[in-house]
């Protein structure tokens, strides 16, 4: 009988996967760079490593996040450039986070010429909960001003700034929000575009040594 999934078996269940996979030899993938079609390989790979132990609801990026039932989403990035993206829903999420936590996969991609194959070496594992995905210099910057006994002009001012995509009237509620309920600290970065761009380097560094970020592997 297959146990229920839950957070801390997931963790648990990626740094065993991760440690498989960095072994493991694969075909398929030799002479191919595209960074979608790898992190889709290995979404499908980890998806059928669960799917023999555990019952769980299975998501996906085209249906939304991968494990809905947990509110986690599975991101695979390679370390010379770790950062992805994710659908953007409010200006909000740049400073209360996306709504989700995540499961992060680091990998180095090393082509074996000899046997045409690649091994995918997952460096890092790392963990990150939904109220700490949120953009470092935004909520920083937001706390700095709290801090200094700023006002809801100041906060105002500093939204604008960042150039959130957002209005007057949207500044002044969100401005309203952060007084009454002041964001955690965001360790991701998030640049503005129609898909929110994340990028990854603050967290895999802090992993382990701030609250919110769990190093797995």
């Amino acid at each position: 009988m297959k146990s229920h999934l839950t957070t801390e078996l997931l963790c648990e269940e990626a740094s065993i996967f991760a440690k498989v996979i960095s072994k493991h030899q694969e075909s398929s993938l030799y002479g191919k760079t595209d960074g979608k079609a790898i992190g889709t390989y290995l979404e499908h790979k980890f998806q059928k490593h669960l799917a023999e132990e555990y019952n769980y609801l299975a998501g996906s990026s085209a249906k939304g996040i991968d494990f809905p039932d947990l509110n986690i989403d599975m991101k695979v990035t390679r370390i010379t450039q770790p950062q992805s993206s994710c659908p953007y829903k409010s200006a909000e999420q740049k400073i209360y986070g996306l709504g989700y936590s995540l499961i992060l996969f680091v990998y180095d991609k090393i082509d074996n010429s000899d046997k045409k194959s690649v091994t995918l070496n997952i460096l890092h594992t790392v963990f990150i909960e939904s109220e700490h995905t949120a953009d470092y210099q935004t909520t920083t910057g937001i706390l700095n001003i709290l801090q200094n006994d700023g006002n809801q002009d100041d906060i105002i001012a500093f939204l604008l700034d960042r150039h959130l995509p957002i209005d007057d009237i949207s500044a002044n509620r969100i401005a309203e929000k952060i007084f009454n309920t002041p964001p955690k600290i965001g360790y991701l970065t998030i640049s503005n575009a129609l898909q929110w761009r994340l990028q990854y380097r603050r967290a895999i560094n802090l992993a382990g040594e701030v609250e919110g970020i769990r190093k797995i592997l």
